[in-house]
């Protein structure tokens, strides 16, 4: 209904402008301008657009003040886009004065509004989401129409209001399994050049095959931190004893032979165990508060206790909240591994019948396995499993089952199952929707890791085989770029898994050698706009970079205000107090020109809260402070104008002259002044955390702010006043 009358009255507007532009033929720049932004704006109402709606639907209003005969052009054009930016702030702040003025709690008080968050956090899931539907088409009035086009709001922090304090666990024994895995790695090639089968570093498939006739290289399931390598002729211990081989390992390893001296044990030492645990626990914790950061301004600061992370999330807003637990607890493990389609893994198991989960059926396809003749690509017949979900289970619940089937077959040490989700399409509406899972047989060794992502970017596909999805587009390090060029290089016609938190998210076939230094992940098969989520979300997690370990939640709980209302109230009282003396201080020295400076700060305040709000920022006690000291500076830029004003009266210059003079004379000494401010907010920002940070914020925000209303806008009202009034004095003292 609102975006239906707005785009009645924007078309309206238009038609309006365009007529007054085809009478004046002075004004028809402007005129003309105003009806083709009032058009735009009526335009995105009509297609249920808001933001362009909401961006240049105020700009008839700077065009039709610039069209007005008020003093000089320019003079007009500045006074509309200050009108504008005004307008701005109101509509940015509006949700947030909603939210603390008229909705007196969080939770569904009686008297309260049906937008206000307590109310439509009682609805049931299905009432709240009819009704977020209808409101933000603007079918349950105006008010709802602006709270649910306009998601961000200025929330209380921590101290003020309480929030949600969530405890994760780092699985460290997984970040030690990794490191395992490496010596692993870095071992069976080391015995292979130990015992004269191969001289490179990544021995070949034969070259391993020579190594098992002489021992067999082990990871024991149930030790996370042990290699075991069982020789088959206790006289071959001699060349595992020699110093030079066993230096390699010695920083990192421990070994001990059996008694026969068959059998030796490689353990990563105690040492270099915690000092992976605690480095685990450090990354996670800095991993953590870089994704919350690319989520927003939040005061937000992730400690650690032994080996849990611990977040306090200031708010009340369930939504925020359950973006943040989804975002925190995604690991964004990223490794590529080639497919072992040589191998039909799953052939000996197809007439099995006996043990075999629910939905479970074997599927066969022709697999790529390499360069065929005429460079075709050659194939090799091979089994899969696939599992259908069943009627009310969910994915995580039918991998579940898959997994544990799975850990039952005989996997040998270089070798694992990957999972890849396998979807049916609806023809006729093109929806995707997700059936089951299907393996993958991989090589264990993963040949490039997320460590060598140095950034990521979500895009849509618009190539002919993206059919409109999105998908994530990689940067790799210069170490990463050989790597995958070489991986690519070698193994042209078979297949790449692209693996994602254990999971396969596509498996490719490699067509050539791939350089340039980038890779692409794509987001499946599934909605749309459930793909464009996924993407962004994966993009913020691949820049903040990978949880070492995986975490899992072991506490939740509701906090309270840190601070009792009396120490609030305070803290309020005196911030207002101080700058209610300011203000009054600027009226009394400076007469009129106190009451321009005095209205630019409160604007100056106005704007600096409505882009703290774009920002859904917390507000703090030490917020209010640095917001108490920005008054401060955009004061001290009008002291310094006004000094300078009254200088060049004294001076015998008119009054237009004065103004003139004043401005130009002290605005070296603002921007020197705020530049100063500026780098000390700049520091704290970098090394500062949690209050400290939200403090600078506060104060970088303001400074910059401040230069718009300080000089900008009091320019504005001090040309009105000299030439509009063409007042012959100035009442500057």
């Amino acid at each position: 209904m609102v975006f239906r009358n707005l785009a009645i009255a924007f078309g309206a507007l238009a038609l309006l402008a365009a007529l007054g532009a085809w009478q004046n033929r002075a004004k028809r720049a402007v005129l003309l301008w105003a009806a083709s932004s009032a058009a735009f704006a009526g335009a995105a109402a009509y297609n249920h657009v808001f933001w362009p709606l909401a961006l240049m639907g105020l700009m008839p209003v700077w065009g039709l003040v610039a069209a007005t005969n008020v003093q000089s052009a320019g003079w007009r054009h500045r006074v509309g886009l200050t009108i504008y930016i005004a307008l701005g702030t109101a509509l940015s702040l509006f949700p947030t004065v909603h939210d603390e003025l008229l909705c007196t709690s969080n939770k569904p008080a009686q008297g309260q509004r049906a937008s206000c968050p307590g109310v439509l956090k009682a609805l049931s899931s299905e009432e709240r989401d009819d009704y977020t539907k209808s409101a933000s088409l603007g079918d349950k009035g105006f008010t709802p129409f602006l709270l649910q086009n306009i998601p961000f709001r200025m929330v209380r922090g921590l101290d003020l209001a309480g929030g949600l304090r969530l405890v994760y666990s780092v699985q460290v024994d997984d970040a030690i399994r990794d490191q395992r895995d490496r010596s692993y790695e870095a071992l069976r090639s080391s015995l292979t050049k130990l015992f004269g089968f191969s001289k490179a570093e990544n021995p070949s498939v034969e070259e391993l095959k020579q190594l098992a006739q002489k021992g067999k290289l082990t990871k024991p399931r149930d030790k996370t931190d042990t290699v075991v390598f069982t020789l088959e002729d206790g006289a071959d211990a001699d060349k595992l004893l020699d110093p030079e081989f066993l230096k390699s390992f010695g920083r990192d390893l421990s070994y001990t032979p059996s008694a026969d001296r068959k059998t030796f044990t490689f353990r990563i030492k105690n040492e270099i165990g915690s000092d992976i645990r605690t480095k685990a626990v450090q990354q996670a914790k800095d991993t953590i508060a870089r994704r919350i950061d690319g989520m927003g301004v939040k005061e937000v600061s992730p400690s650690v206790r032994d080996e849990d992370v611990i977040i306090e999330i200031p708010g009340n807003q369930e939504k925020d909240f359950d973006r943040i637990r989804e975002i925190i607890s995604e690991t964004a493990r990223l490794e590529f591994k080639l497919l072992d389609d040589e191998v039909d893994f799953f052939g000996p198991f197809v007439n099995q019948t006996e043990g075999l989960p629910k939905g479970l059926r074997f599927e066969q396809e022709n697999a790529p396995v390499g360069k065929g003749e005429n460079g075709g690509t050659k194939t090799k017949p091979s089994f899969y499993a696939r599992l259908g979900r069943l009627d009310g289970e969910s994915m995580e619940e039918a991998l579940k089952r898959f997994r544990a089937w799975v850990a039952t077959l005989p996997i040998d040490e270089d070798h694992e199952v990957g999972f890849h989700k396998v979807f049916d399409v609806n023809e006729k509406t093109e929806e995707y929707t997700e059936v089951g899972w299907r393996t993958y047989f991989l090589k264990a060794k993963a040949e490039l890791t997320g460590d060598m992502v140095s950034d990521a970017q979500a895009q849509p596909d618009h190539s002919e085989s993206g059919l409109g999805g999105w998908y994530v587009q990689m940067s790799l390090r210069s170490d990463g770029s050989e790597r995958f060029e070489k991986i690519t290089g070698d193994n042209v016609k078979k297949r790449f898994a692209i693996i994602l938190d254990n999971k396969v998210e596509s498996a490719p076939v490699i067509n050539e050698a791939i350089g340039g230094g980038s890779a692409r992940i794509s987001m499946g098969s599934g909605n749309i706009q459930q793909q464009r989520a996924d993407s962004t979300k994966l993009e913020l997690v691949l820049r903040s970079g990978a949880l070492p370990a995986p975490i899992s939640l072991s506490n939740e709980q509701r906090i309270g205000a840190l601070l009792g209302d009396d120490a609030i109230k305070d803290g309020i009282t005196g911030a207002g107090l101080g700058a209610g003396l300011v203000l009054a201080f600027m009226f009394y020295n400076y007469r009129r020109a106190g009451v321009i400076a005095n209205i630019a700060v409160l604007f100056n305040l106005l704007i600096q809260l409505a882009v703290l709000a774009m920002f859904n920022a917390s507000m703090t006690l030490p917020g209010i402070c640095g917001l108490a000291l920005t008054i401060g500076a955009s004061v001290d830029a009008n002291v310094l104008i006004n000094e300078r004003i009254a200088e060049e009266m004294r001076g015998g210059k008119s009054a237009r002259s004065a103004v003139s003079i004043g401005y130009e004379k002290a605005f070296s000494a603002i921007l020197d002044g705020h530049a100063v401010m500026f780098i000390a907010g700049l520091i704290l920002m970098q090394y500062g955390s949690g209050p400290i940070k939200g403090f600078a914020v506060t104060l970088i925000v303001g400074l910059l702010t401040n230069l718009f209303t300080g000089v900008f806008v009091t320019k504005v009202m001090f040309d009105w006043w000299v030439r509009g009034r063409n007042a012959a004095k100035l009442s500057v003292r």
